[in-house]
């Protein structure tokens, strides 16, 4: 549900171009990840959170999230790269992370 989602909201126009995000969701914000991450790991009691993006408000999101998996597949950002635990140019690749190193209790 709706609910469970935290994500910034894509904006188009009646084209179907891309005309920007909303501003007011608070994932959109400076250290707006983070503080999502925070909510939903004190309301769910998850020990370990990964978070996986392609942006620098997706690597700040690290703490409270124990790693980070930079995203490079539409475009590589130097910055995001720098901080990611691992970075991957696929959903192939990431799905070889969670596995090699990923653990389920």
């Amino acid at each position: 549900s709706k609910t469970n989602i935290y994500a910034n909201t894509i904006l188009f126009d009646d084209d179907g171009n891309y005309t920007g995000f909303d501003d007011t969701e608070p994932t959109s914000r400076d250290m707006g990840k983070p503080r999502a991450l925070e909510m939903i790991q004190n309301q769910h009691g998850y020990e370990t959170i990964v978070m996986v993006g392609d942006g620098a408000t997706d690597a700040q999101a690290k703490p409270p999230a124990k790693a980070f998996i930079g995203y490079g597949g539409v475009v590589v950002r130097e910055a995001v790269k720098e901080k990611a635990c691992w970075f991957v140019h696929s959903f192939d690749e990431m799905k070889h992370v969670v596995q090699k190193f990923g653990t389920r209790k």
